[in-house]
């Protein structure tokens, strides 16, 4: 059985973590740095894709397998689909036996509960120069809002601003 460690860099707390997983005993540690172009998992579905049968994931914390149960669970399902496992050091908790199936039920009662948006990046903001073009085309600030798929709060704000 291969132990494959997997942390999110993230805050000071993330070596400390590599140096758990390494205590445990993982054969391969691998730290997923914050990428600039939003792609936070692909360390992840990279060990998702290598894992093998009997294989075991091991994470510190179950937030660092996602922001969000649905994608936790999305976790645990593939693992599930390459018939290796998961153990979370922190609590301990592993997707093995019945307490594994209990876990998986668990995080299905929470995902059903949890709302649709949980775990998604916030849209940016429109531009200013977006904003400033339909208002100059006498569009008003609802529509615009409308248009450009944000909050007419929003629209509001960035007028104000180009008025100061």
């Amino acid at each position: 059985m291969l132990r494959i460690g997997y942390v999110r860099l993230r805050d000071a707390r993330s070596s400390e973590d590599t140096a758990v997983l390494k205590q445990l005993g993982c054969h391969v540690v691998r730290a997923e740095e914050p990428a600039a172009d939003g792609d936070e998992t692909a360390v992840l579905y990279s060990i998702l894709d290598f894992i093998g049968e009997g294989d075991q994931l091991v994470v510190t914390r179950l937030d660092q397998l996602g922001h969000s149960t649905r994608q936790v669970l999305r976790v645990i399902d593939q693992l599930e689909a390459r018939c290796a496992s998961l153990f979370v050091v922190e609590p301990d908790l592993t997707t093995e036996g019945e307490g594994g199936r209990a876990l998986k039920a668990a995080l299905k009662a929470v995902a059903a509960v949890e709302p649709a948006w949980a775990g998604r990046k916030r849209r940016s903001a429109p531009a200013t120069e977006d904003i400033r073009a339909l208002q100059q085309a006498g569009v008003g600030p609802v529509e615009i809002a409308r248009r450009l798929g944000v909050s007419r709060m929003t629209v509001w704000r960035k007028l104000r601003a180009m008025e100061a």
